[in-house]
């Protein structure tokens, strides 16, 4: 089930994201790291109504974040779409234990169908340019890939910008 997280619920999803930080990490991606995602960060999302968590048997497996905020970062993108009428992507994370189930794909279908129904043009997302294995998932679902963008706190490397329109 994908239903709307709760403040609770903050420890076990700061378990998972650092779970999948560490995995990357190993991976030699370094995206993710001890500054982001931070309980800060998931705190804002839950006060905005933003961040959904896919769950069974009472146990938070995975994040999204559905957001209507353009990060300051986008701005220089040429996107396919007019700003204002989209939802953007953040902290999509599936616990390391349980990845390759299609839990993933399951909470990105349901942010897309959430954007459509809500009457957003398209969803826009960012991901690492070293992660190539993300960078393929989302092309798979119909995401093109429009520019780069920079967070100097998580990486020297640059960050892939998607959008998918719906």
């Amino acid at each position: 089930m994908i239903r709307r997280a709760k403040i609770s619920e903050i420890p076990d999803i700061l378990t998972i994201t650092q779970a999948c930080a560490k995995k990357m990490q190993t991976n030699r991606i370094f995206q993710w790291n001890e500054h982001y995602p931070s309980k800060e960060a998931f705190i804002k999302d839950i006060q905005r109504d933003e961040l959904f968590v896919i769950e069974e048997n009472n146990t938070v497996q995975g994040t999204i974040v559905i957001s209507t905020l353009m990060d300051e970062e986008y701005k220089p993108i040429e996107w396919l779409t007019p700003n204002g009428n989209s939802t953007y992507i953040h902290r999509l994370s599936v616990h390391p234990d349980l990845q390759g189930k299609g839990l993933a794909q399951k909470m990105m279908g349901f942010a897309e169908n959430y954007s459509k129904e809500n009457g957003f043009v398209s969803v826009r997302l960012d991901t690492f340019s070293q992660n190539k294995r993300n960078q393929r998932f989302y092309e798979q679902r119909g995401y093109q890939k429009l520019g780069d963008i920079h967070f100097p706190k998580q990486s020297d490397h640059p960050f892939h910008c998607y959008e998918l329109v719906l």
